[in-house]
């Protein structure tokens, strides 16, 4: 069976990366401890002030659809226009297991 990785980013304006912070941090302890997550990180991009890079691991699709029905995810989604997130891009893929390099 593939697993699912979803890979992306989205912006945020820099002078409120202190708040995204603070909204992202529960959600994703949350996230991290729904049935069928391998891996989810959000995390800041060191060279690029206000980027948000994501990458997330789901046993496989089944998983990724119950975790957009969380009530987490639904409160992340409704902070998004105030926390003025743009350039929002996230793609989900089907992968094997793949191989260490």
């Amino acid at each position: 069976m593939a697993m699912i990785v979803v890979i992306g980013s989205f912006r945020v304006p820099p002078s409120m990366v202190d708040m995204v912070e603070s909204a992202m941090e529960p959600m994703i302890a949350a996230s991290r401890a729904e049935e069928g997550c391998i891996e989810y990180a959000y995390a800041l991009d060191v060279l690029d002030e206000g980027l948000v890079r994501v990458s997330e691991k789901w046993r496989d699709r089944a998983a990724l659809e119950a975790h957009f029905r969380t009530a987490h995810i639904a409160e992340w989604r409704a902070q998004v226009s105030a926390l003025a997130m743009t350039e929002r891009e996230l793609i989900a893929y089907e992968v094997d297991e793949g191989f260490y390099i």
